[in-house]
Formats: C-alpha cells, sequence, structure tokens
C-alpha cells in the first residue's frame, strides 16, 4: 500500500482550524469533551481507527510508563483493522491531512502513532 504527495500533520481539536489544515480527520473513537459539533470541523470521524475502548482505557491509566507498549499494541490493531485501506484510500489523494485529536499529550497520542505509520507506509 502507498500513499503519494500526502502531507500529514496534527492538531489538537481544541485548537482553532486554519486554511492549512486540508483534509481534518478527527482521530478520537469518544468525542472530545467540551466540544459541539459546530465547534469541531472535521472532514471523516475515523473513530474505527482509534485504539479499541480497552487498549485506550490501559493506556490513559500510565500514559509515560505505558507509551511503547502502547505504540506496539495500537499498530498491531491497525494492521488488523479492515478499515484501514478504505481509509488510506479516501486520503491518499489529499495535499494535506490533518490528523485531529482531543488528548492533552501532544507528543504521546494515537494521532502521533497513525502519522508515522501512515508516513511509512508513504516511503514503502
Amino acid at each position: 500500500m502507498r500513499i503519494a504527495m500526502t502531507k500529514i500533520q496534527l492538531k489538537r481539536a481544541y485548537d482553532p482550524p486554519a486554511a492549512t489544515d486540508g483534509f481534518r480527520v478527527l482521530m478520537d473513537r469518544l468525542w472530545p469533551r467540551g466540544l459541539t459539533k459546530e465547534e469541531l470541523p472535521y472532514d471523516l470521524w475515523a473513530k474505527n481507527l482509534a485504539p479499541s475502548n480497552n487498549l485506550r482505557k490501559w493506556f490513559h491509566e500510565d500514559p509515560a510508563e505505558r507509551w511503547p507498549e502502547f505504540k506496539r499494541k495500537y499498530l498491531a490493531e491497525l494492521k488488523l483493522d479492515e478499515g484501514l485501506d478504505e481509509f488510506v484510500a479516501t486520503v491518499k489523494n489529499q495535499t494535506t491531512v490533518t490528523l485531529v485529536f482531543g488528548a492533552k499529550d501532544i507528543q504521546h497520542n494515537q494521532a502521533e502513532v497513525l502519522k508515522k505509520y501512515l508516513e511509512t507506509l508513504m516511503q514503502a
């Protein structure tokens, strides 16, 4: 699977949208707290690609300690997800894709893992 010419970036759901966001994909299984659907513009809600509820809850208990294992487990979930090919087909022709997430931690979240995985696919 190969994605060509797509810039992938990350943005918190609570940050204002920008013209440079391109195709906005909400990457959370749950809707971000405190935001209405009118306050959060998005083109696609890819909740099926978010970590499973069990993995999300497990990670939330101790994100700093569990980050390496979370990445491994989440990648394993992604590779088995039947919706991944459809997602890639949807975003591969976009110039810019912004993965939008609700987590406070901008470096340790599922969107970061997915971004790196998609970038790996682009180089394949």
